[in-house]
């Protein structure tokens, strides 16, 4: 049975990875999507990230597509309380911002969609530096006294801007951030490394890194000469035109083959072992992808390999 990891400060125990519900309502339908809970949950998974704003991007959605799709699914398998759910707030068509207002009407739209009274880990999913920390903390911790959310996390933030809102909660006592969703893996180590892992590691925070595979490159399926039929391929091959890229991806074949273990796989043991990070996001649209995403509970690189994928990477 794999052990699960604390989030944080907070009383949250979470599977080593986070499945990403952002495929949810866009590249996997209902039927898909359960049938990909239903295998992540039957291996022991029970940590599902997801956003108001999935997938608002699609023709024809309005936003809060995964998070109905994730709240049918908890009706039918009645299995809430085994279920760590994070969410987030402020890109919603119809909830735009951090106001204190909007995040708790985004909330409260966030807990119909979901059915349920409470989100476990609700995410500030992009930061508005023009809205005072003590207006957005405020908002958070009002959710978390009412007993809406249980703990509150930030992505997509500056180093400052998080210092500065753990600060205003530790003097006003009020509700502090338990976790951090940086963009980070083995092709886009800066976005997090410096600064914003420099106030995580020193205030207790949990990182929860989304693109961990980089947008599907780090699976290894996209090599030169190949064309991969995904709707993130633009993204993820343009990683392949640079020399990292072309490192990161030897590095971890070598890797891979000393362990019999998926390129995707590594990709995962490599981020779940940095300093901070307690479980990485990635998504899968098929059951089929799921095993390579799963792998990384039990898989454990060895300090050279994790050095060789550290060079490779820099």
């Amino acid at each position: 049975m794999t052990s699960l990891r604390k989030l944080g400060s907070s009383d949250l125990e979470v599977f080593p990875l986070a499945l990403g519900g952002n495929v949810f309502g866009w590249t996997a339908d209902q039927e898909q999507s359960f049938a990909v809970l239903d295998a992540y949950t039957a291996a022991g998974g029970n940590f599902v990230d997801s956003a108001d704003s999935y997938s608002a991007w699609v023709e024809g959605n309005q936003g809060g597509e995964s998070e109905t799709i994730i709240g049918k699914w908890i009706k039918a398998r009645g299995n809430r309380s085994d279920v760590v759910i994070a969410t987030k707030v402020s890109q919603h068509p119809d909830y735009q911002g951090l106001s204190a207002a909007n995040i708790k009407a985004a909330a409260d739209a966030s807990l119909r969609r979901l059915g349920t009274d409470h989100i476990d880990l609700y995410y500030t999913h992009f930061d508005q530096p023009e809205v005072p920390v003590e207006e957005i903390i405020g908002a958070l911790d009002e959710l978390v006294r009412a007993g809406k959310v249980r703990h509150i996390a930030a992505s997509n933030i500056s180093a400052e801007r998080l210092q500065e809102s753990l600060d205003f909660s530790d003097r006003e006592g009020l509700a502090r951030y338990v976790a951090l969703q940086p963009h980070y893996n083995l092709v886009s180590r800066d976005t997090y490394e410096g600064g914003l892992e420099n106030v995580a590691e020193r205030s207790g925070l949990a990182a929860v890194p989304y693109y961990a595979l980089a947008s599907g490159f780090l699976t290894g399926k996209y090599r030169p000469g190949t064309t991969v039929d995904s709707a993130r391929a633009q993204g993820a091959a343009r990683h392949l035109e640079t020399e990292r890229g072309q490192r990161v991806l030897t590095a971890l074949d070598e890797v891979a083959r000393a362990h019999d273990a998926e390129v995707a796989t590594v990709a995962l043991a490599w981020l779940a072992a940095q300093p901070t990070v307690t479980a990485p996001i990635a998504s899968a649209r098929t059951v089929e992808q799921l095993p390579a995403l799963l792998g990384v509970a039990e898989l454990r690189l060895t300090e050279e390999e994790l050095g060789k994928l550290t060079r490779a990477s820099a």
